[in-house]
């Protein structure tokens, strides 16, 4: 079966976000924190080190009202994260169809669609692969409690489903969730001879030099998140039980850049899980700690456009930071998972700017972290939850596991 949509309804770009949170109001439970004050403390800066040289915004450590944010700071850091850092994603596709293929039960005891999606560009068409698996349990009047939208970098899930504690889909669709899983590699093969080949070759010329700010991998992984969104909006996912205003998009590691560039640019994104994300993910770029712009750049120059690499050796002189990316997800839900052992993507760092990116959610009304205080580490191997923004700190080395799944699962991430 073949669904076809018009093209143009995608990226955010730099207007306002919406807001996720239904016109009703729902009680939310909170980790107890000092329940009098509006928002989190100012920072401490004294003996701090992992706080960001950046502000916030340009001229004060926070952006004085809503307003101000939405129509001058958000518009602007999303413009210099797209200049320094991801480059510019790709335009919105000329055409775009679903074909839909019913896989029916899987081995992992899920009902499973495989949708391929074909992008067309003025260059020429690109195709991908987007996998659905829903819970077979589910009564057909109901909806899923929500929709993970995995960008799998790994190759980890077929159309049999998969054995990954990386993508564990009966545990996942056992709890009354839907796990819709994109292949990253198809979209752009994870290689500096061949990233181009996917859906960059659909809008610029094979031969040819791409300009210096134009995205690369990860950029193209965000870009096809939300085409995965695209499809999970029709009527015929709808139809399986998603429901579109309830969905994540969640990568683990390089994929959870992608994940949170994304959720920064597409505000449709409700929800934005980057689980041990590291450097150009949830860290912060200057902690001294974890893998360094030189290190990443040099060992993956697909990644990023050459803009980033000009920064190697020098974080200082970048003009954004990784806490104001996490801001530019407000006021969605923002997870950030790290993990104790988790050297290379420096778990501390994540911390701070996870943090130190909470104003914003405040002028949202919804103040606080969720965490206890600001101490490093906090308690390790169970889930904060603030009213905006969640986190844990799993006892353990770099991965996706299913220990950081049950957290995601029984998080409470799509009620507000």
């Amino acid at each position: 079966m073949a669904v076809v949509v018009c093209a143009g309804a995608g990226l955010g770009g730099a207007g306002t976000r919406a807001d996720p949170r239904p016109g009703t109001t729902t009680a939310v439970t909170t980790t107890p924190h000092n329940t009098t004050r509006t928002s989190d403390p100012e920072p401490d800066t004294s003996g701090d080190p992992d706080l960001p040289g950046n502000p916030l915004v340009t001229g004060g450590s926070h952006p004085d009202t809503l307003g101000a944010w939405e129509t001058q700071h958000r518009p602007q850091l999303l413009e210099a994260f797209g200049e320094h850092v991801y480059g510019h994603p790709l335009p919105a596709p000329d055409d775009m169809t679903f074909d839909v293929t019913d896989l029916g039960a899987t081995d992992d005891g899920a009902v499973g669609k495989k949708i391929v999606i074909e992008v067309t560009g003025p260059v020429g068409a690109a195709r991908f692969t987007l996998r659905l698996f829903t819970p077979t349990a589910r009564e057909v009047e109901r909806e899923v409690h929500g929709t993970f939208l995995l960008i799998d970098h790994r190759g980890a899930v077929t159309d049999t489903g998969s054995d990954s504690d990386y993508a564990p889909i009966a545990q996942i669709t056992g709890a009354g969730h839907a796990l819709a899983v994109l292949d990253a590699v198809e979209v752009a093969p994870d290689d500096l001879d061949r990233y181009r080949d996917g859906v960059i070759s659909a809008f610029h010329p094979a031969g040819t030099e791409l300009p210096d700010t134009a995205g690369r991998t990860i950029a193209a992984w965000a870009w096809a998140a939300s085409r995965a969104l695209d499809y999970l909006h029709t009527d015929d996912a709808t139809r399986s039980g998603v429901d579109p205003a309830r969905v994540a998009v969640i990568g683990h590691s390089r994929s959870g850049k992608a994940a949170l560039w994304a959720g920064a640019q597409d505000p449709r994104f409700p929800v934005v899980i980057s689980n041990n994300s590291g450097a150009a993910g949830a860290k912060l770029a200057d902690t001294g700690r974890g893998e360094s712009i030189d290190a990443l750049t040099s060992a993956f120059p697909h990644w990023f456009p050459p803009a980033y690499r000009t920064y190697a050796g020098r974080p200082d002189a970048l003009p954004v930071d990784q806490h104001q990316l996490l801001a530019l997800i407000a006021p969605g839900r923002l997870v950030v998972a790290s993990a104790t052992d988790d050297v290379t993507a420096d778990p501390q760092g994540e911390h701070a700017a996870y943090r130190t990116a909470e104003p914003v959610w405040a002028l949202y009304g919804l103040p606080g972290t969720g965490l206890p205080d600001s101490t490093w580490p906090p308690p390790t191997d169970r889930a904060y939850r603030g009213p905006g923004m969640s986190y844990h700190l799993r006892t353990g080395a770099h991965g996706l596991t299913t220990d950081d799944w049950r957290f995601y699962l029984h998080g409470d991430l799509f009620r507000w």
